[in-house]
């Protein structure tokens, strides 16, 4: 048990006893370890004044006192204080030795300030006395792959052997790690093989390494091999290993393969966890398969484990997918009974649930209870009630809630904005769409492909011919596509005289996509071949 504030107590009390000034004399230890305990309390200061005190009283600190301190500004994220610190500490004649460099090199790669770490590996391999071993390479290895800079990691490791340090399971695990994350398969079986010739037997953590990327490259069979594999070498997989695979066959929708991993998980003696019912749980939501996602919900009290935020948000999100949200609505009392706090994300996924299946008066009464639980609505959850209020036709009470953004500290973003063109268009109120369109740029934000878009099929469905045609030559000079909008519109367009010869081009070629793909009607097709031929006939 480390009792810092306990340990620091008892020092006080032989301070005040008057044998802290003994002790200092033939002790030196103690002020040590009163020093610790303030770096690992998060008050390096008083252990530097406590530093400046045991000094007066003649203690002549030793390197152990510096490495700690340098180890507590490093827990505070003080790295310049520490650099600085430890380039006073050389000035004055003090030697840091191989934990000193160590820490401050652990430190600096927390956070990310990698280079600024391998500058002092080189030091310690100039100064000749302090010779790195594979824990500080390995420092450096795993940062650098966690920062994706395989190449310069892979530059370490050959420093290191050329040093005659013996990579260990950690060093491999961590080069395995950063190839599997560029998909580099031929350097992964590589570095196997030579763990193999090296005698270094891989562990748990780098068969789950290729049991995820596997998965989520699509290669579940061969993440099911692996897991064969592990089990052959007598290798136990974890509940993470398990998970992961239960999750690359539920993102194919293979839920009873997933189920079958559950099983054998149980077999293996490896308790699966809440996390594990909860993959599950994803699985037959996606799926569509909502009455077997209850009933492993309900199998979760059952195995005595208790569901967490994500797995309830998950149900929830199942129930909204199926057209069930006044179902999913009742699991937040739930929720709260079992003391979880519930997060924007949650209420989103009810209010996009809500307003998807024309709950309008839930999804407004939801709305109210988040203003009052005190979180602080983004503006992506006004746009979902914004655009629930719009497919309603409760334009106006849309508009009221956009207009009031600013009032509430929020601005509008382009899919906000885009989101209410939408709503007026539809609604055939091209003026208020225009005027809004116009105000995009002014506001600070820029339209995207599909806002042009749903303007320009604004116009089309009102028969605003003219403007869609001037929004198109728009479109056209700043690179966009007129993909999105309902095809029998283009259709329709490309048939218009009014549109000229390079427009008309444009449009061919976006049409010529749905034409490719088969995903245009037989009228529209007609049409479409007709236009075409009118465009290619030479004039």
């Amino acid at each position: 048990m480390k009792h810092y504030s306990a340990a620091i107590s008892l020092i006080r009390r032989l301070d005040l006893l008057g044998i802290s000034q003994d002790v200092v004399r033939s002790d030196n230890y103690t002020f040590n370890i009163a020093i610790n305990c303030f770096c690992n309390l998060k008050r390096v200061d008083f252990g530097f004044s406590l530093l400046g005190k045991i000094m007066k009283l003649g203690y002549e600190p030793n390197i152990l006192t510096f490495t700690t301190l340098i180890r507590g500004l490093c827990i505070d994220g003080e790295l310049a204080l520490a650099v600085r610190f430890f380039d006073e500490i050389v000035k004055k004649g003090f030697q840091p030795n191989l934990i000193t460099y160590g820490t401050l090199i652990n430190g600096l790669c927390k956070i990310g300030e990698t280079r600024t770490a391998i500058l002092f590996l080189k030091d310690m391999e100039q100064v000749g006395s302090c010779h790195p071993g594979i824990v500080v390479y390995n420092t450096l290895i795993v940062s650098l792959c966690k920062d994706k800079k395989v190449d310069e990691a892979f530059k370490i490791f050959s420093d290191m052997i050329e040093k005659g340090v013996t990579p260990n399971v950690v060093t491999y695990t961590s080069l395995i790690q950063g190839v599997c994350n560029l998909g580099q398969w031929k350097e992964v079986k590589r570095l196997l093989s030579e763990m193999a010739s090296r005698n270094v037997s891989p562990n748990v953590k780098i068969f789950s390494i290729l049991v995820d990327k596997l998965c989520k490259e699509g290669m579940i069979t061969e993440a099911e091999k692996v897991l064969e594999l592990m089990l052959q070498r007598g290798v136990e997989p974890n509940v993470v290993t398990y998970n992961t695979l239960m999750n690359g066959y539920c993102m194919q929708g293979k839920v009873a393969e997933a189920g079958r991993v559950l099983d054998l998980m149980a077999s293996q003696g490896c308790q699966p966890d809440v996390i594990s019912y909860s993959i599950l749980i994803n699985g037959y939501s996606k799926s569509k398969r909502i009455e077997e996602a209850l009933s492993c919900f309900r199998g979760i009290y059952q195995k005595g484990l208790i569901p967490d935020k994500f797995t309830y948000t998950t149900l929830m999100g199942g129930l909204c997918h199926v057209g069930r949200p006044l179902d999913a609505l009742v699991f937040v009392d739930e929720m709260k009974a079992h003391g979880l706090v519930i997060d924007l994300v949650t209420y989103s996924t009810l209010l996009h649930g809500l307003c998807k299946s024309q709950h309008i008066d839930e999804a407004l009464s939801l709305f109210k209870m988040i203003e009052c639980s005190g979180l602080h609505a983004d503006v992506m959850l006004y746009n979902i009630l914004i655009d629930g209020l719009c497919k309603a036709g409760k334009v106006d009470s849309a508009k009221e809630l956009f207009l009031g953004l600013p009032a509430r500290g929020l601005q509008p973003n382009i899919y906000v904005y885009t989101t209410m063109i939408h709503g007026f268009c539809k609604e055939g109120r091209l003026k208020e769409a225009t005027e809004l369109f116009k105000k995009i740029e002014e506001n600070g934000c820029v339209p995207n492909n599909y806002t042009y878009n749903v303007m320009l099929q604004g116009f089309l469905e009102n028969d605003e011919t003219a403007k869609a045609i001037e929004l198109l030559q728009v479109m056209v000079d700043g690179g966009f596509s007129a993909i999105c909008c309902k095809k029998n519109l283009l259709v329709n367009l490309l048939s218009d005289d009014r549109l000229d010869r390079s427009l008309k081009e444009v449009l061919q070629k976006c049409l010529g996509r749905s034409s490719r793909n088969g995903t245009l009607c037989n009228k529209e097709q007609r049409l479409f071949e007709q236009a075409r031929l009118s465009i290619e006939r030479p004039t």
